[in-house]
């Protein structure tokens, strides 16, 4: 085994925390914006940087894993990352959607006029 990459026993906790709170902190604005049409590129390009962190988090764990890193390392970057890329990647579907069906509404509503 190789020597751990940080101390799992004090900070495996840290990576999934500090992404759990920045990808709820995300939702609620997603929640909050993409429904009214507003901030479309600022939510969208977020979003995107949102499920990388995710990506690279899995990447992390998956390296740490292989390279016989302890349980509390590889196990701290994967799970995080393993969700991450899984719910803000089909998520993004959602958003885009969303965006889509706003403009659609805004395009009827002034072909109302």
């Amino acid at each position: 085994m190789t020597e751990p990459w940080f101390d799992p026993i004090h900070y495996a906790w840290i990576p999934g925390t500090a992404y759990g709170v920045m990808a709820g902190l995300m939702g609620g604005l997603v929640a909050w914006l993409a429904p009214r049409g507003l901030a479309r590129s600022f939510i969208l390009r977020a979003w995107f940087v949102v499920w990388a962190v995710a990506v690279a988090l899995l990447a992390m764990g998956i390296v740490a894993l292989v390279n016989g890193q302890p349980w509390g390392v590889w196990y701290g970057l994967l799970l995080p990352g393993a969700i991450g890329t899984l719910v803000v990647g089909a998520n993004s579907l959602v958003i885009l959607k969303t965006y889509r069906e706003v403009e659609e509404r805004r395009l009827a509503a002034k072909d109302l006029l």
